[in-house]
Order: structure tokens, then sequence, then C-alpha cells
């Protein structure tokens, strides 16, 4: 008998031991628990709810480039080609900016249109595209200084120093090398025209360039540029066209002196 008791604290031993455990979690759970995990139940939709909210009053506005309408569909268009094929793109944006520069400074003359001279314009715009594509690429990765300022009058002088130099002195000596005046032409012709040119595009790209530099993606920036350039284009075609007058006059001067001593020496 006096095993009894000790037999009962056995049996009572040996069945907390092997008790299922669900029946221990179930037991170790208190009111307490239960009732702060309903609460966090019943916070979570409305934390979700703020989280949402938060970020959707955060989300960046959209830029003006983006909310242009059809224009943004065309700027977004023309991205996703230049950047599956960024020389192909610049060439023949190039070569339609030409094109229409040209069209555009004949309707000026009151010469017959010249459709050599548009074919010959738009050889010259395909050979400016990719030049012009690489330029913006290195303003945009050089001359960046702590200062924006800075950094802007830098990239607008060394544009207008070395690129715009570059681009009067290349368009300039096609004209006359496919015209067939040979390199003493081409180099006359830039001669007659560098100067000119020059000075006046100091009077405008340094603000077509500020403003292009400061608020146009860089992705764009050329087709920017190029919008511009039909206008400059025009008038580079009518000064190149002053110039063949020039010395088409001087040439036939030249004749003119030419025979009279020939005349005179005989």
């Amino acid at each position: 008998m006096a095993s009894s008791p000790f037999r009962s604290i056995l049996r009572r031993q040996l069945q907390l031991a092997f008790r299922p455990r669900h029946q221990i979690r179930a037991q170790s759970s208190s009111p307490n628990s239960s009732h702060t995990q309903d609460k966090i139940s019943a916070k979570a939709p409305s934390s979700n709810l703020i989280t949402a909210s938060a970020t959707k009053n955060t989300a960046a506005p959209l830029s003006i480039w983006q909310r242009l309408g059809p224009v943004t569909r065309v700027a977004q268009a023309y991205e996703r080609s230049q950047k599956k094929r960024p020389y192909v793109t610049q060439t023949i944006s190039s070569i339609f900016i030409f094109f229409c520069a040209d069209l555009s400074a004949q309707s000026m003359n009151d010469d017959d249109y010249d459709p050599l001279r548009t074919v010959r314009t738009m050889i010259i715009g395909a050979g400016t595209a990719i030049p012009a594509y690489r330029w913006f690429h290195f303003l945009a990765k050089n001359f960046n200084y702590s200062s924006r300022v800075v950094s802007l009058g830098v990239k607008i002088v060394m544009n207008q120093l070395l690129f715009a130099t570059y681009m009067n002195v290349y368009f300039f000596s096609m004209q006359a090398l496919l015209s067939g005046d040979g390199i003493d032409g081409a180099v006359q012709r830039v001669r007659d025209t560098l100067a000119t040119s020059w000075i006046n595009s100091c009077k405008i790209w340094p603000i077509v360039m500020a403003f292009n530099l400061s608020f146009v993606p860089l992705e764009y920036r050329a087709l920017f540029a190029g919008v511009v350039n039909v206008g400059w284009q025009a008038y580079l075609s009518l000064l190149n066209r002053w110039a063949e007058i020039r010395e088409a006059e001087v040439e036939a001067v030249e004749s003119v002196v030419e025979s009279v001593a020939l005349a005179e020496a005989a």
C-alpha cells in the first residue's frame, strides 16, 4: 500500500512525458498571447493601407517630357530605337534633318531646285551623325565640377571652340569637295565662310546648349540639337551658296582679265 502514492506519482510523470505536443502548445498559449495576436492581425490591413498610401504619395512626378502626348510617344519610340541601334538611329535622323535644312535653304533662293545639292547635303549630314552623338556623351562624362554653373560654362565654351569649329569646317569643305572643286577649292571655301559662320554661331548655340545640357535628358540631346540644326543648316547652306556665287564671280573676273591680257599681248 505504501507504494500506491509512488505509483500515482510515476503514472503522472509518464502521462506528462508522452502527452501529444499539440496539447502542450494549446496549454502554453495563454489568453493574453491570443489576444495580442488578434490585435496584430487586426492592425495588419490598416498598416498595409498606410504603406500603400505612402508609396503612392511619394511616387516621383512625371517630367514635362513625359506629359506631351503624341510628342512623348514619338520621343519614347525614338529612345527605344536609339538604345537598340544608336548609330543607325542617329544617322537616319541626321540625314532627315539635313534634307529638311537644304529644302528650306533652296526655297529662300530664286534659283531652281537643285536635287544634287540636296544629295550632297544629305551625305554631309550622314557624316555628322556619329561624331555629334559621341560628342554629347563626351560632354556628359567630362567637365563635371562641384559648381553646376562652372560645369555648364566650361561645356558651352568647349562646344563652341571645338565642336562648332569642326562642324563648320567639315560642312563647307565637304560641300566644295563634293561639288568637284578639289582641295584648293575646299580650303578657299573654308576661308570664305568659317569666320562668319563661327561668329554667328556664337549668337545662337551657347543659348541652345545651355538649355540642352540643363533640361534635356542625355538620350534626347542630339535630337534636340538636330531640330534646332534644321534652321542653322539652312543658314549654312545659304552661306555656302553665297560663297559659291562670289567664287564664280571672282573666277569670271580673272578669266576676263586673262583674256584681255592675252589680247593685248597679241
